[in-house]
């Protein structure tokens, strides 16, 4: 099959990690949901190869980057590069939900194409 749908609530309950990659069927990068419990602070962490891409999609999340602290709120995103340290904590009394996508090898170059360019080029441009 070419597609999977699905959810993060549909990928498990509680707090803790939401296993995308394998419930989706991704295989050309890492992907996860996780969803911390209010004032949870996060491991220290860092890779060896795999950058970080993190989406804040509900509550705000403490980033601690090579000592370094930001608040990002909802609709953030975070890119931290394999060997920096981090480090993702929720200091709310909320929960915090966070998508985070990793990877490694570097950018595709542009490869997409429309299927119809009569119907769908339109619709490209008006997001412009």
């Amino acid at each position: 099959m070419g597609y999977h749908v699905s959810s993060l609530d549909e990928l498990g309950d509680g707090h803790g990690f939401r296993k995308v990659r394998a419930a989706l069927g991704v295989t050309a990068f890492g992907v996860n949901g996780i969803v911390f419990p209010p004032r949870y602070e996060g491991p220290n962490h860092f890779h060896d190869t795999q950058d970080e891409l993190y989406f804040v999609h509900r509550g705000t999340a403490t980033f601690t980057i090579d000592g370094q602290e930001r608040e990002v709120g909802a609709g953030g995103l975070v890119h931290v590069e394999s060997t920096t340290h981090r480090q993702i904590s929720n200091r709310t009394d909320d929960e915090l939900v966070l998508l985070v996508v990793g990877g490694q090898g570097g950018y595709v170059e542009r490869d997409g194409h429309l299927v119809d360019p009569d119907i769908d080029l339109p619709r490209r441009q008006g997001l412009a």
